[in-house]
């Protein structure tokens, strides 16, 4: 016998702890009980649904037939012989043609709009009609072992939706949450319903996690596996960036500022491009904050990765020029025919605009999608555009 009330208790524990949904753990009983009933009592073709009482623990089982016409089902037609391209329905030979889109009539799964209409009120071709089926007294251990199979499977399906419902809405955002183990170099993350995976490749040179750690990292994927639930973690990726300056930056959350791109060598160096909409607004002094206490706080989080601000500009020139910061551009070129740029600047600033192991000429480069050469002092420096990282 249920026990209705350790059953509600398990019912609402579910929901609160799992946030699956009372609503969808009764749907998979029901579905379980219907689909034992069938197996063990029902008929080929049968639609059959149980309903679960709640208060009472009893399951009222029913038969679901759906009303058609002939424009909807080709009707049997009794003693028609057998030929070739004929099929079954409703226990009976019917000639179907091949272009005909109708289905088979069949008497357990269908029934005709006259003889619903004698049952039912109102009813329309596609309606359901209801039909109550015999309580049986055997309904026992097999068919309640079926229905427990059943009901684990629908609860661990339902909780799958929920993660994915979930977490699929974070997808592209900043998640928080605690370190679970670390394995051969892969950070495993716990999210309580969800496991996140911040792979090695992913974590800024020389990061170290411990268990019990708490970490954020940028979602950028939720994978349904066989195993489960999958967060995919980043903390290398450029757009991670993006979202800590929304979180710190206002004028970013609500649109007013703008990042147009973004180039990174995590752990090192970065520089970022912004956009005001609004001229009154300053783009960089909104990303460097008072004091530089937002950009500030963004190397904290990327263990002392520098950040370089620069204003973006839809004119090639200015935005490939501002790109090259700190190092202060004399003249610029473009050769608009092999996206390249060549770039003069004094000679005590040519080491600073290509940056140690060509590190700045080649942020910049990344930034603008530019080509940059450098000239100084008779030398030429060049470094083509690197790969992107795609967001």
């Amino acid at each position: 016998m249920l026990d209705l009330k350790t059953f509600k208790s398990a019912l609402e524990q579910l929901e609160e702890e799992r946030k699956i949904p009372k609503e969808k753990i009764l749907d998979a009983i029901e579905q379980a009980m219907a689909a034992a009933y069938k197996k063990d009592y029902g008929k080929k073709g049968q639609i059959i649904r149980a309903k679960f009482d709640l208060e009472t623990g009893k399951t009222d089982f029913f038969q679901i037939k759906i009303v058609v016409d002939e424009t909807i089902a080709i009707i049997p037609l009794p003693g028609l012989p057998l030929h070739k391209g004929e099929e079954k329905g409703g226990g009976e030979y019917s000639l179907k043609d091949a272009a005909d889109e109708r289905v088979h009539f069949n008497a357990e799964h269908h029934i005709l709009l006259e003889d619903a209409k004698k049952i039912k009120k109102g009813v329309e071709l596609n309606d359901e009609v209801v039909f109550p089926l015999e309580q049986k007294d055997d309904y026992g251990r097999i068919a309640a072992q079926t229905a427990k199979q059943v009901i684990i499977q629908k609860i661990r399906e339902a909780e799958r939706t929920s993660i994915i419902d979930e977490y699929g809405t974070k997808e592209g955002e900043i998640v928080g949450g605690i370190v679970q183990k670390v394995e051969r170099g892969n950070v495993y993350v716990d999210f309580n319903r969800a496991t996140g995976i911040l792979p090695a490749e992913e974590q800024i040179p020389g990061e170290f996690f411990q268990r019990g750690q708490r970490v954020r990292a940028y979602l950028y994927s939720v994978e349904d596996s066989p195993r489960g639930i999958n967060l995919r973690l980043s903390r290398t990726h450029p757009k991670f960036i993006e979202r800590l300056f929304a979180i710190e930056a206002p004028e970013i959350q609500n649109g007013v500022v703008e990042i147009k791109s973004i180039a990174r060598e995590a752990g090192a160096r970065s520089k970022i491009a912004v956009f005001s909409k609004d001229e009154h607004i300053d783009a960089v002094g909104s990303c460097v904050g008072q004091k530089g206490t937002r950009v500030n706080t963004i190397t904290q989080e990327l263990g002392g990765e520098k950040i370089d601000i620069i204003p973006w500009s839809e004119d090639p020139k200015v935005f490939v020029a501002n790109s090259i910061s700190p190092a202060k551009v004399i003249s610029i070129e473009l050769d608009e025919k092999e996206h390249k740029a060549i770039i003069e600047v004094a000679d005590d600033q040519l080491s600073l605009a290509i940056g140690k192991g060509g590190q700045n000429v080649r942020l910049a480069a990344k930034l603008t999608s530019w080509r940059i050469d450098i000239k100084g002092d008779g030398v030429v420096a060049s470094r083509e555009e690197s790969e992107v990282k795609e967001g």
